[in-house]
């Protein structure tokens, strides 16, 4: 048969794509090259007993747009919210535990600083702020020009939605105000390093809010433009509270899960088990549909790829671990087995300054692995306890920064990728002791790792870099920025596209509006 849409990929993106597109009537098929739906957002057993998830691993960004629209929640989605915020172990002995609530994080952070104390409540209330405009840009197809127009109709419908996003813009942008926007530009435009060192003078304090503008890039924090990754960070929510990053229950799979049941209600067919070789076009340069890896050719009227735009670049290694007990930190020693509050928590090692964080990402451009990884930690297990068997407890390591083609070996070679593991859970000793002694197994992804099982080219977890010149207009680049591309047809509708990376739902609704609005255009 004929679809109306192929989705080339079943990742959290083309899932809420074929929701939409199934929703509004059309006849929709996913195609996933793996045996297993989600893509980066997916839970797998990879050591018996324990179910990790194991690329995405924790959930602030997912539109509330799409959880609402699809119904999520009816689905089975359910969000578990951490205790504590943000836990920042130190070599010397202290420690940095951050909360939901102000009062606490006001608490929290006086033992080191007073003034950053109140500092502290002035930026995250700026950062609301400006989550506002930041909700737009999320949520709005860019006002990108139609490169061919069948009719002066259809050219004045274009001015029209082109104008309305400006004009849209332009409102949210007079609501802030002068002073306001040119805080707002300068976040943006400056260094992280400039921002946090304008607005804190705790070491601990900048280092902890720092890692926000490190996760899934590669540019230094002391980079012009790489402020920026920082409200993209906490401009996300869990059931209306903002700044919340919670544990999924079963696991980031269970997101993929919850999307492909609101596809698959609203008549989606999905697909495993079935790689796509390429797209097909007709001699007049359309969409004809794809051809399959075992030669069988499927017809459509539209295509949408949930794939990575290329661009290869460094990236992070995801290493996966079972541990027969709970990390028991140095600063903050428990007498008993039972989960802390900072264990729900997002835990920082090798974060104590912004310098650690510059040398080594720095180390990564002079092509080595960090010699002191940032590390994030998180314990999902802590929250739910579907997902290792009773008194163990899975746990989560996002590391940086680990170069595609490292200079001094080669990640196929199992001694060295076992030497930058070890390195990871010394480091973790250093502040934990005896974690390396709890580990049970382990499943490390390096860059080629996520590259070769993931699809995600040269290991980028967000489809190409965060940074200003492959934002908005110019994501992925000048000319395809509303999710059309130049083969009539064919559309981009991954993390490569606006608005980026993260588990969003973003670009898959985005650009799934938007085929529904061409549709109409071809009923014509």
């Amino acid at each position: 048969m004929k679809w109306d849409a192929l989705i080339i990929g079943a990742g959290h993106n083309g899932l809420a794509a074929a929701a939409y597109l199934a929703k509004s009537g059309l006849s929709v098929a996913v195609l996933e090259r793996r045996h297993i739906i989600g893509g980066a957002a997916v839970t797998e057993e990879i050591i018996p007993g324990f179910r990790f998830s194991r690329c995405s691993y924790l959930q602030s960004l997912l539109r509330p747009s799409v959880i609402r629209e699809l119904e999520l929640k009816r689905h089975g989605l359910r969000l578990l919210k951490p205790i504590a915020s943000i836990f920042t172990p130190c070599i010397d002995g202290r420690y940095l535990l951050l909360w939901p609530d102000n009062d606490r994080c006001f608490e929290e952070i006086s033992k080191f600083s007073k003034r950053d104390a109140h500092a502290y409540q002035r930026y995250e209330y700026q950062l609301q702020k400006f989550s506002k405009i930041m909700d737009f840009l999320l949520d709005s197809v860019p006002p990108e020009t139609i490169k061919e127009m069948s009719s002066f109709s259809d050219w004045l419908k274009d001015k029209f939605n082109k104008s309305r996003v400006w004009a849209r813009l332009l409102k949210h942008t007079l609501s802030l105000g002068q002073n306001d926007m040119v805080e707002f530009m300068d976040l943006v435009l400056s260094p992280t390093s400039k921002v946090l060192n304008n607005w804190f003078e705790t070491d601990v304090l900048k280092g902890t809010l720092a890692c926000d503008a490190t996760i899934g890039s590669m540019a230094r924090i002391d980079t012009p433009g790489s402020g920026y990754v920082l409200p993209h960070h906490v401009m996300g929510q869990t059931d209306g509270d903002r700044n919340v990053w919670s544990h999924v229950e079963g696991g980031m799979g269970s997101v993929s899960l919850a999307l492909s049941k609101a596809a698959q209600e609203a008549g989606a067919c999905i697909l495993t088990n079935t790689e796509v070789s390429r797209v097909t076009v007709h001699d007049n340069g359309t969409v004809n549909g794809v051809l399959l890896a075992d030669g069988q050719h499927i017809h459509s009227t539209f295509v949408l790829s949930n794939a990575t735009p290329y661009k290869t670049f460094t990236g992070s290694t995801k290493i996966n671990l079972a541990v027969d007990s709970l990390p028991n930190f140095r600063c903050l020693r428990s007498v008993s087995s039972e989960t802390g509050p900072h264990h729900t928590s997002t835990i920082h090692f090798s974060i104590e300054s912004m310098d650690k964080i510059i040398s080594a990402c720095q180390d990564a451009w002079n092509g080595l692995p960090s010699k002191r990884p940032v590390i994030e930690m998180t314990i999902p297990s802590s929250m739910d306890n579907t997902i290792s068997p009773p008194g163990k407890h899975v746990i989560s390591l996002f590391t940086q920064y680990t170069p595609y083609s490292p200079s001094d070996g080669t990640w196929k070679d199992p001694s060295y990728r076992e030497a930058y593991a070890r390195k990871c859970f010394s480091l973790i000793d250093e502040y934990a002791p005896g974690f390396s002694s709890s580990i049970i197994g382990y499943d490390m992804l390096t860059p080629p790792d996520l590259e070769r099982e993931f699809s995600l080219t040269g290991g980028s977890i967000f489809h190409g870099a965060l940074s200003l010149d492959q934002l908005f207009l110019m994501r992925p680049i000048k000319g395809w920025s509303g999710y059309r591309t130049p083969v009539k047809g064919l559309y981009l509708c991954g993390s490569g596209a606006h608005p980026g990376g993260g588990v969003t739902g973003a670009p898959g609704r985005n650009a799934a509006l938007l085929v529904l609005r061409d549709m109409k255009k071809l009923r014509r």
